[in-house]
């Protein structure tokens, strides 16, 4: 298990025709959001630090490689929550980073949000005030389990 702390480190990415929505779905959380990390892609971040005067980490947009950073930090395990609103009815040219991100953070018990009412849920859950214990994946043990099937395989 992996302990999450009571100061979580908080992903936010939005496609650029929910900016918007997410600019105003932070203001409206900005008192919960400004007591954790913040992190985001491109202009996401730059939005929010930017109209809402709180800090937030700024990655590479995410066409240009920042859904597939935020990827990278989950699985190094430096991100506790991910706050993605995506754009359902446009096509996106970096689609299978998209879809990258979304595995990798279910493979790693990450809770992320995909729409505003389930970013409020988040926010408003009894657990962004204290620790919570995810599901962790165990490195050693998959690849000793990885090697052992190469090996019934010879």
């Amino acid at each position: 298990m992996k302990k999450i702390g009571k100061k979580k480190t908080i992903a936010l990415i939005a496609h650029d025709n929910m900016k918007d929505e997410m600019l105003n779905w932070a203001r409206k959380n900005k008192n919960i959001l400004e007591k954790h990390n913040l992190i985001g892609t491109g202009t996401t971040a730059s939005i929010i630090s930017n109209r809402l005067d709180i800090e937030v980490k700024k990655l590479k947009s995410g066409p240009y490689g920042g859904d597939l950073q935020i990827g990278s930090l989950i699985s190094d395990d430096k991100i506790d929550i991910v706050i993605f609103f995506f754009d359902p009815l446009t096509a996106q040219p970096h689609d299978p980073d998209v879809k990258a991100l979304l595995r990798v953070a279910t493979l790693y018990d990450i809770p992320i949000a995909i729409n505003r009412s389930t970013a409020e849920f988040i926010l408003l859950s009894d657990f962004m005030d204290e620790e919570f214990e995810r599901k962790s994946i165990d490195q050693k043990q998959l690849a000793q389990k990885r090697v052992k099937e190469f090996e019934d395989i010879k």
